[in-house]
């Protein structure tokens, strides 16, 4: 019997975390909120100054929902919504799913013809857009011909001829009753990922997959007895700021919401507003450097996604926090979860053991599972993952082994059931026949202390097909004649094989970023020419 702790422990918080009772749907769970919770205050969005309780919530909720339905729309309607981190978001995210609509999550960021794919291709019938961004919407070149402006509501101060969002949430009927009943097997989001790598994909998820996430996210993270006030930061048009503000919800807590993230008032809104919980940033961790105000913070738990080494055990010794990485997707929710009394992982990289209602396996190119401590490709399955993605059947035959959904996530396993991301499968970098994980190399240059952030891509080559190309952002402190291309390659041969060493550095003050702040890597290689240029080519021993 393996006698790891967190192999043990992670084994009986599944078991519990399976014998909850999940709320049936959103619309549901909000309202069994609003009656236990009452007047206590749900969410803060403290950069609009604007408080709401669990009551008040609900109310919202069923105005707006009434008011939709008059305006025409019905459940299994896709509504495109186009919104800042506001009250708004939230709000009609609660109205939809009361109705059994479906919402289409719009990143704010996007040009008029990403919008008009994404409207297009969600075949949406009704888009609510914030006024700041109605010069995007016009600039479309293929308006949805559902999409006339009946059909638009505008949040904020927009012109005549489109539906007013402010009045339909004032005006609607409250309470408000289902025309048609919603379960927890219908559709809920159509959740589109960030398209990195070509068009963006919308993931069908339902009901029970966020009710599900919610309630798992804070059973897992030790309940109500260690979380009550949690921060959020990232776009609301992500995955994360949704299933953190129904976590805090199922605690019976408080949600406090930026309108986007701010490293210069990180720490003050860690103080500020006394958070337990954050997903904590790391380039925080260098941003501000070690003071007595680190252990005054009321922080409890903090998400560390992806971190690896000594950034990892820094950030639960200066906050005397517990710091654990998962391992998530928008298709699947949580894979992974790394338990509360696993101490003895921190620094080491893994990303957990399987969390609740998950099954996982490590597979080679023809789908076998792989010895363990090899790696492979990381399959998942289980409850309530993505229906699929809409309308690409391509993109289903090729995601999904029957009821298996491969992650397109290279991992391997210890000898304890520990999982461990090694890097993207197609983010390797295949040098003279040896693969390298661009993601191993990049932990490796993060770890120097004049590192501040570190980006690894592969230049083609004709002889070794790929090599290695690394971008670098130093520390604001360091000159880049302090930290000098022999330096950086110095720091790797100690921990890197030969082939893994990066042969292009190159150093700049930014990297392209998307809103959750991951970095936008096919920006780094789209369009140039020639990626070894305003490089120091380290087998030539010039700058290039």
């Amino acid at each position: 019997m393996n006698q790891d702790p967190g192999v043990i422990e992670q084994a009986r918080l599944n078991k519990e975390a399976e014998a909850l009772p999940l709320p049936e749907t959103l619309g549901a769970f909000v309202r069994e909120r609003a009656e236990t919770l009452g007047d206590q205050t749900a969410a803060v969005w403290f950069d609009e100054d604007i408080a709401m309780s669990y009551r008040e919530l609900d109310n919202a909720a069923d105005r707006l929902a009434s008011s939709l339905t008059a305006h025409g729309v019905r459940k299994g309607a896709h509504v495109a919504v186009m919104l800042p981190n506001v009250p708004a978001f939230a709000i009609t995210w609660f109205a939809l799913g009361r109705i059994g609509a479906v919402l289409v999550p719009v990143n704010v960021a996007y040009t008029g013809a990403e919008l008009g794919f994404v409207l297009n291709n969600s075949d949406a019938q009704t888009l609510i857009i914030d006024a700041e961004y109605l010069d995007t919407f016009r600039t479309m070149d293929d308006r949805p011909a559902l999409l006339d402006d009946k059909r638009v509501i505008v949040h904020g101060k927009g012109p005549d001829g489109f539906a007013d969002w402010q009045d339909l949430a004032d005006n609607g009927d409250a309470p408000f009753e289902t025309p048609t009943p919603v379960t927890a097997s219908d559709l809920l989001n159509l959740q589109y990922t960030s398209g990195t790598t070509g068009f963006p994909k919308g993931c069908m998820l339902t009901h029970e997959y966020w009710m599900m996430l919610g309630m798992v996210a804070g059973f897992m993270r030790g309940g109500a007895d260690q979380i009550r006030n949690v921060l959020i930061w990232a776009p609301f048009f992500y995955m994360d700021p949704m299933w953190q503000l129904l976590m805090a919800m199922q605690l019976g807590g408080t949600a406090y919401i930026a309108r986007r993230m701010s490293l210069s008032k990180f720490m003050d809104w860690l103080e500020d507003y006394e958070i337990h919980y954050c997903a904590f940033p790391e380039p925080a961790l260098k941003h501000y450097p070690p003071s007595p105000r680190d252990k005054q913070l009321k922080l409890a738990y903090v998400s560390v996604f992806a971190w690896r080494g000594q950034a990892h055990n820094e950030v639960e010794e200066r906050f005397g926090v517990i710091a654990r990485d998962t391992f998530g997707m928008t298709e699947i929710g949580a894979g992974t979860t790394v338990p509360w009394n696993a101490g003895h992982m921190t620094g080491k990289g893994s990303c957990g053991l399987p969390a609740p209602y998950r099954e996982l396996k490590i597979v080679d190119d023809d789908g076998n599972t792989v010895a363990q401590g090899d790696v492979g490709e990381l399959w998942v399955t289980g409850r309530a993952i993505l229906w699929g993605y809409y309308k690409r059947p391509d993109a289903n035959a090729e995601n999904f082994r029957g009821r298996w959904f491969r992650t397109g996530d290279l991992a391997r396993q210890d000898e304890n059931g520990y999982y461990y991301i090694v890097g993207r499968i197609k983010e390797m970098i295949k040098r003279a026949g040896e693969n390298i994980s661009a993601r191993e190399v990049e932990a490796v240059l993060r770890d120097m202390d004049q590192v501040d952030e570190a980006a690894v891509v592969p230049v083609p080559d004709p002889m070794r097909r790929e090599e290695v190309k690394a971008y670098i952002i130093l520390r604001p402190e360091v000159a880049r004649e302090d930290c000098p291309p022999e330096t950086v390659l110095a720091h790797c041969e100690g921990r890197l094989a030969k082939f893994k060493l990066p042969r292009y550095i190159a150093y700049t003050d930014d990297l392209p970023r998307t809103p959750t702040n991951k970095i936008a890597k096919q920006r780094l290689i789209r369009g140039v020419d020639d990626l070894r240029m305003d490089a120091f080519d380290a087998v030539d021993g010039v700058w290039r």
